[in-house]
């Protein structure tokens, strides 16, 4: 297969920060796009996978699955996409199309499991698939999302991950009018919840254990914030929400929060802590509750998530930096220093 080779930043041991390298891609096949990436957003699970926190990374890496760019090149059978347009690139670039998930539409369940834009086996080149912290990206035209024109581009790069993971959980659970939703924890994923869930028609509680964030909550659009070291203010919501989503990165106990559900109501984790939760049997038993977990979402329902927020004028809250601070700014989102999302501004990478 042909190929060529292009800039990127990734690194080749955990303990090694990232530096420039260069890595291949494939020349476009008839069914591929090649995008110059424009901005590409910093996600928590790319911290998890160059620190290799679950134990599954696949040394050299090269993260990044928030891709905006602008397509530079299409194959001969490519029919929804022309040189110039504005794309977007998310979490999936591959699967298998044919088994009941795919069918379904909810490609990140495949059977036969689903390649992810960085960290997984590259079925065309071997070895493994490098990310958007790169110069360009090819792929197959099915997995590559049509971006709608936002005023602020950069802005809008986080949603292609963390957009779809609290919007696909938000919907499935009928998040609307007359529902009482919380939002646990106020970070890249959360502030993007509290948009959306409000965009929907929801009440928004929102649960941090900031309290500076309690103020800031109030700005991104929730009709309530809650202190929740704060057991007299967390005991006026027993029983009183229809739904939580679950942001939170870290151990945490989720039993607090399962007791403050309607009956019927769920807690939903779109966070990825690195250590098991222990959930109290009663506090599911009591009011048939549930503890249920979301993961991204499939394509469809992400260019259907990118026309909801831009149909209503969400984007993240983002700092943007050179792809030279990139180490810096990993160091500052293991410590929570970022409000509320760092997206690279890939032309540094000619710099």
């Amino acid at each position: 297969m042909e190929i060529k080779q292009i800039k990127a930043y990734g690194t080749a041991p955990a303990e090694q920060p990232l530096a420039e390298m260069n890595i291949n891609r494939r020349v476009v096949k008839p069914n591929d796009v090649e995008m110059e990436i424009l901005f590409c957003g910093i996600c928590h699970s790319d911290l998890h996978q160059i620190k290799n926190d679950f134990g599954g990374t696949m040394f050299p890496i090269v993260p990044g699955h928030e891709i905006l760019g602008r397509i530079t090149a299409v194959g001969d059978h490519v029919k929804d996409f022309k040189v110039g347009d504005l794309a977007g690139i998310g979490c999936i670039v591959y699967s298998c199309g044919h088994c009941e998930y795919c069918e379904d539409g909810i490609e990140q369940f495949c059977d036969d499991g689903v390649t992810f834009s960085f960290n997984s086996l590259d079925h065309d080149l071997g070895g493994t698939t490098f990310g958007g912290f790169s110069k360009a990206y090819v792929c197959n035209e099915k997995y590559v999302l049509r971006m709608p024109s936002f005023e602020n581009l950069a802005a809008a790069a986080p949603l292609l991950c963390a957009g779809i993971t609290v919007y696909s959980p938000l919907k499935h659970w009928q998040a609307g009018l007359g529902k009482k939703v919380g939002v646990l924890g106020i970070g890249g994923l959360g502030h993007l919840a509290i948009k959306i869930a409000k965009a929907m028609g929801a009440e928004v509680v929102v649960f941090t254990t900031s309290s500076e964030k309690v103020a800031d909550a109030k700005r991104l659009g929730a009709d309530e914030a809650v202190l929740s070291a704060d057991s007299e203010q967390m005991a006026k919501y027993n029983r009183k929400l229809h739904f939580i989503l679950d942001t939170v990165s870290a151990k945490h106990d989720v039993n607090t929060y399962l007791n403050l559900l309607r009956h019927d109501g769920s807690v939903v984790l779109v966070g990825l802590p690195p250590e098991p939760l222990e959930i109290g049997a009663f506090n599911v038993v009591m009011g048939r509750r549930s503890f249920a977990g979301s993961n991204i979402g499939g394509i469809a329902e992400t260019q259907e998530m990118l026309d909801f927020c831009f149909k209503h004028n969400i984007t993240a809250e983002s700092e943007i930096i050179n792809i030279q601070e990139v180490n810096t700014a990993f160091g500052r989102l293991a410590k929570g220093d970022v409000k509320y999302r760092f997206v690279i501004d890939m032309a540094s990478l000619e710099n």
